[in-house]
């Protein structure tokens, strides 16, 4: 068996890039029709604004610079903070990046759109953190604003581990990302998930690991940390197809969540 490498996959942030990529087209579409569908915002401004919580790489900040929009992001890993910069200028883009925590943060100007996905709310290891969260959000949002929040719910009946799989390529490197969760602690309300990355460059090839804590949540739980924040009203639920077609229930049969959430 190969010997994997302990890293922070945060301090890596081109294989994060590469891994989640994918997607990143057809998120920025779902960002642009759900604002169209169900935000309210009474003065329509030009360029619109929009902040990414926890930015990483910065994928979506430059999708959404590049759709016109003024974006906003931030995150407490300077390594990708750097290379969300240099991305930006290797696109000639504008946006605006800082240092910041995703439980207590505060900018001067509002925004029309907020969104943060692939499960980085649960990072949030506490009820306070988590409600410190959508609090900061609501605060930074105009009325009428739209916060759209993806993470992935917890069935506590599961008594194996859970896998997926990710395959990347970019400019000679190629990426096979697998995560592992273990079956969820109900009492703590976390779960340990672990990433094993097989990187592919110049003929060599790397292997690295990265384990963490989640916070889990099931459809109750996570209803009732939304009633906790009521500057911000649940008008939809939908999964990570980004279909805004197919509506769902904010209920136990589907694991993948994103919310809709709605500056009162």
């Amino acid at each position: 068996m190969a010997k994997h490498e302990a890293i922070d996959w945060y301090d890596t942030p081109l294989l994060y890039d590469i891994v989640f990529e994918e997607d990143t087209k057809k998120e920025g579409d779902f960002l642009e029709q759900a604002f169209e569908r169900f935000g309210r915002v009474a003065k329509k401004r030009s360029p619109r604004r929009v902040l990414e919580p926890a930015c990483g790489s910065g994928r979506l900040i430059v999708e959404m610079a590049r759709r016109g929009w003024q974006a906003t992001g931030f995150d407490l890993s300077q390594p990708m903070l750097d290379f969300a910069e240099k991305r930006l200028a290797e696109a000639k883009l504008d946006a605006t990046l800082k240092v910041a925590r995703m439980e207590s943060f505060s900018f001067r100007e509002k925004f029309e759109l907020a969104h943060c996905f692939v499960s980085t709310f649960k990072y949030l290891l506490d009820e306070e953190s988590a409600r410190g969260h959508l609090q900061s959000v609501a605060d930074a949002l105009l009325p009428g604003g739209l916060y759209l929040l993806g993470f992935h719910l917890t069935d506590y009946d599961w008594d194996a581990c859970q896998h997926e799989r990710w395959v990347g390529q970019r400019d000679g490197v190629k990426v096979v990302c697998n995560i592992r969760s273990w079956p969820p602690e109900a009492r703590k309300r976390r779960e340990k998930v672990r990433s094993r990355m097989t990187v592919t460059q110049d003929g060599k090839v790397r292997h690295t690991e990265t384990e963490w804590w989640f916070r889990t949540y099931d459809a109750a739980q996570a209803r009732k940390l939304l009633r906790s924040v009521p500057s911000l009203e649940h008008v939809a639920t939908y999964d990570f197809c980004y279909d805004w077609t197919t509506p769902r229930d904010l209920d136990d049969r589907q694991l993948d969540t994103l919310l809709i959430l709605r500056k009162r």
